[in-house]
């Protein structure tokens, strides 16, 4: 983890920024995957901020399709362009990145498979593929050496395979930011994808 916000002015301040420049209204998981996904904000703090903000009004409920999603009010949108310059600039470009990505990512249809494989001399590869609506995106296998391993690893890319894809899109790509955030690389050294 690179940097946590604390102080709850500045993990509002952080959600309100991400809402207004992300532009549509988001349901609660996905919003709360958004926020927590480069761990600037903590799960409960994020929580804790989140049902604040909706009780001071910068946040409001809607319904799109059955489902409640939330976006900003008029008041959010003033707060948020008031207040982002507070939050470190790397922070902000880097979380609205990771966000857009994230986004992408389940527009696309987006589901996963993996499964385990036992080897000869008690090894296990598991092999990992990303699927959207035009087939098979990315797939790889590692072997470890045992099941129990295997296991963690599997559970590990179930619950995170889209920011798994993203660190491995990150790493082909040149952008180590992704896993170094305060390297001296530029955006003109990178290979833009």
């Amino acid at each position: 983890m690179s940097f946590l916000l604390r102080d709850k002015s500045d993990i509002k301040i952080f959600v309100l920024y991400l809402l207004r420049n992300i532009e549509i209204p988001l349901d609660f998981v996905t919003l709360h995957d958004i926020v927590v996904q480069d761990e600037f904000v903590g799960q409960f703090d994020f929580m804790e901020c989140f049902f604040e903000l909706c009780e001071m009004g910068a946040i409001r409920k809607t319904r799109k399709n059955g489902e409640d999603c939330y976006s900003l009010t008029a008041d959010g949108k003033s707060a948020a362009e008031a207040l982002q310059s507070d939050l470190l600039r790397t922070i902000r470009e880097r979380a609205l990145r990771s966000a857009k990505r994230f986004l992408e990512y389940q527009k696309n249809g987006h589901r996963t498979e993996s499964e385990i494989l036992e080897l000869e001399g008690g090894k296990y590869r598991l092999v990992c593929k990303c699927m959207d609506r035009d087939g098979v995106y990315m797939e790889t296998s590692v072997v470890v050496d045992n099941k129990h391993k295997a296991e963690l690893l599997k559970l590990n890319f179930d619950d995170r395979s889209e920011f798994i894809y993203a660190g491995i899109m990150s790493l082909l790509s040149g952008d180590m930011n992704y896993l170094l955030p305060d390297t001296d690389d530029t955006e003109d050294d990178r290979i833009s994808m």
